[in-house]
């Protein structure tokens, strides 16, 4: 089996493990749309394999369903606790492509986290490829594992970062990043799951 096929078999998997979780809800795609901010067509899409949805899409449609992130990849009956943790050993995680960035979500058996890390190879590389900024809830923090990325945000002068730089944003900025270099960029991304209150 090839990337692309790869690619096409986890975007099923998830599209229709979204829609058992709308129908369990007894859900239309209409409410879904309305409980999660996406268009209608676009959740069609994302169902029917169609479409790998974006990082804000997805932290979107968790919202929408009122579950943590991470379940909607593994979900995890075990209810949040004192003492938890995870390891991610290396090559682990769950994978998730879409059209900027190769995600690898880290320590995801643990539902209900505050932060969701993940390692992340930048494949964008022109600011034009994207249709719009990307802003959600919540902070992220960013670290240049290897390569160049040019990090783009709403007000703010594009900024050059290198392998061992680092930036830390409020996510409702609009931002995007490219990479630079002659190989993909890698990052480690970690993204808080709750707007501050």
């Amino acid at each position: 089996m090839n990337a692309s096929d790869d690619t096409i078999s986890h975007d099923m998997v998830l599209g229709q493990r979204i829609k058992r979780l709308r129908l369990g809800r007894a859900w239309t795609l209409e409410q879904l749309s309305q409980f999660s901010g996406l268009a209608r067509s676009t959740l069609s899409k994302i169902e029917n394999g169609q479409m790998s949805p974006t990082y804000d899409a997805l932290l979107k449609l968790a919202g929408g369903l009122q579950m943590d992130l991470g379940a909607l990849f593994a979900p995890q009956a075990a209810p949040a606790q004192a003492g938890r943790r995870s390891v991610n050993r290396s090559g682990d995680g769950l994978a998730h492509s879409t059209p900027h960035y190769e995600h690898v979500l880290l320590c995801n058996e643990l539902s209900q986290k505050d932060m969701i890390p993940f390692k992340s190879q930048v494949v964008a590389r022109s600011f034009d490829e994207f249709e719009d900024w990307s802003r959600h809830d919540g902070e992220e923090f960013v670290y240049v594992l290897s390569g160049e990325v040019t990090l783009y945000t709403e007000f703010y002068e594009p900024t050059l970062l290198a392998a061992g730089d680092s930036w830390y944003i409020d996510s409702r900025l609009g931002h995007r990043v490219i990479s630079r270099s002659a190989e993909d960029a890698q990052v480690l991304w970690v993204s808080t799951t709750n707007p501050r209150t």
